[in-house]
């Protein structure tokens, strides 16, 4: 799960999906496929946008599984509606993201190469003058994990950094050429 927007909202749905998460465990004997986590944290979401005694939550939701069917992925908007996506961006910049995301061939490419991608994206939608200074986090569900959400290992996202500032560098420098 991973969220923008208001954290303590962020919080509270994070707080709601465990809590679906261990109610399905509990009821089935097994862990809740990613499709009804989805529905039920989307239905939660969206019943707050129904009456004016309470506001809609301030955030949006990324879900993602690894599953025998392979890899999953959905995004909840502040409104309840959800859609399922092969890649997919929230956040301040998240149109320039998405188009980024749209030249890529995802399902010819290695996770390991999603992870530079990622990257590089992440830099390149980032703003140094308006924005803030952030770090990196990267991880990843897949078969090479077994399905357990793990964090990239510390060399290969510090590759990815370092390619995806060299990708920056290389544009600033392409751009002053071009005056």
């Amino acid at each position: 799960m991973a969220v923008s927007g208001i954290i303590s909202d962020a919080r509270q749905i994070a707080e709601t999906a465990r809590s679906e998460a261990a109610s399905y465990r509990s009821q089935y004997g097994v862990g809740i496929p990613l499709k009804y986590l989805n529905e039920r944290v989307s239905m939660y979401m969206h019943a707050y946008t129904l009456y004016s005694a309470v506001r809609p939550y301030g955030c949006s939701v990324l879900l993602s599984a690894y599953e025998t069917d392979g890899p999953i992925l959905y995004m909840i908007d502040p409104s309840g509606v959800s859609y399922g996506y092969y890649g997919c961006a929230v956040g301040k910049a998240k149109q320039s993201a998405k188009t980024e995301i749209e030249k890529l061939k995802l399902s010819e490419m290695t996770c390991k190469d999603l992870v530079k991608e990622a990257a590089r994206i992440i830099y390149l939608v980032h703003d140094e003058l308006k924005d803030k200074q952030f770090e990196l986090e990267m991880s990843w569900v897949g078969a090479h994990t077994k399905g357990i959400h793990q964090r990239v290992p510390a060399d290969l996202k510090a590759e990815a950094e370092t390619k995806a500032r060299q990708a920056m560098a290389e544009d600033s420098d392409s751009d002053t050429e071009d005056m």
